[in-house]
């Protein structure tokens, strides 16, 4: 008699910038750009995370380049199936059983009710046997080591591809929470908007993330990272590939702003918490997630303007997807501590 097959636990970190995916026992199994190609004549898929990733800005008419997610809210969700049927086509698929399994999808605190319907709805017709949505915010500060099911505050701030989410969180749930559009996706926007009007050139997105990431920084010293960049793109005046430099000081005034939005939404959200939980904040500081997190200067910015110790955590880029193999021990049910 052949042995009935178990379902998985696999938890999703579905990002603006990248799809993250853990399955209890395996680990992260998928770290890749939630990017998806398609053929426009076909409808079939083309590519995938990565390699989709390598077509930005260089398709034709016959491809077209779908994201999941835009600024933090689902725009296309036909590509969030095909990056969640993608990764479940490269477990061992005979091995369980997906009727059996559980996913957990953890998404922006923007996605609305409809949406996270569609996204179970979703998970159904791939077979998956029962699915739960989960605010990002959570997962990260749980995966970022902090004991949420304490009665004690603690805060977190996941600035991400397409929305920064602040929350304070106790007794194993969200106490307050605010989220805005202003992350990683709109400092690459205002970079490129920077470099059209100030260079008289245009630059990709790619080229964009790229100078935010090598050169990029709030630190008002500039001290600690390379100074100027050499980037690439098309002359508005003359029409023709035109190589230009900036400087580390223009893009420092281009970031400001935006991290600026993101402290008053922290401050915001402080002016909201009970007492007692901001006493223990206070106590414990604040934690950091996401890309934006590893911008040049982040921690002692946010520490100066909120009067309080800002960190970064240990594994900012998946300790969202990290968070969800303690939430999936629970199934749903989060305001008692799982066990072991």
């Amino acid at each position: 008699m052949e042995a009935k097959k178990k379902g998985l636990k696999i938890g999703v970190d579905l990002g603006t910038a990248n799809t993250l995916v853990y399955v209890a026992g395996k680990g992260v199994v998928f770290n890749e750009p939630s990017v998806v190609a398609y053929d426009n004549e076909t409808g079939e898929t083309i590519a995938v995370g990565i390699e989709a990733a390598k077509m930005v800005g260089k398709t034709h008419e016959r491809i077209r380049i779908s994201k999941p997610l835009h600024l933090g809210v689902i725009s296309d969700i036909k590509s969030a199936g095909t990056l969640i049927e993608y990764v479940l086509e490269n477990l061992d698929k005979d091995s369980f059983d997906l009727a059996e399994s559980s996913l957990l999808l953890c998404c922006p605190s923007e996605v609305t009710q409809i949406e996270r319907e569609s996204l179970i709805e979703l998970a159904s017709d791939l077979g998956i046997g029962e699915c739960f949505i989960e605010e990002e915010v959570k997962a990260g500060v749980i995966g970022a080591g902090i004991d949420i099911f304490r009665a004690q505050g603690s805060m977190v701030i996941d600035i991400g591809g397409g929305s920064t989410d602040v929350g304070v969180l106790s007794l194993g749930d969200i106490v307050t929470s605010e989220s805005i559009r202003v992350a990683g996706t709109f400092f690459d926007e205002s970079i490129i908007k920077h470099i059209q009007f100030t260079h008289q050139v245009l630059i990709g997105s790619i080229s964009a993330e790229r100078v935010k990431m090598q050169i990029g920084t709030v630190d008002e010293s500039l001290s600690g990272a390379s100074e100027t960049m050499k980037i690439a793109g098309r002359d508005l005046l003359t029409g023709i590939p035109k190589e230009i430099e900036v400087t580390q000081k223009e893009i420092r005034d281009v970031l400001i702003d935006g991290f600026d939005e993101i402290v008053n939404t922290a401050q915001r959200v402080l002016q909201q918490t009970p007492p007692e939980l901001a006493a223990d904040i206070i106590n414990d500081g604040i934690i950091i997630n996401g890309g934006g997190a590893l911008i040049h200067g982040v921690e002692k910015y946010m520490s100066d303007k909120l009067n309080v110790m800002v960190r970064k955590s240990d594994n900012p880029l998946t300790a969202v997807c990290e968070g969800t193999k303690v939430l999936l021990r629970n199934s749903g049910s989060y305001l008692v501590k799982p066990l072991d």
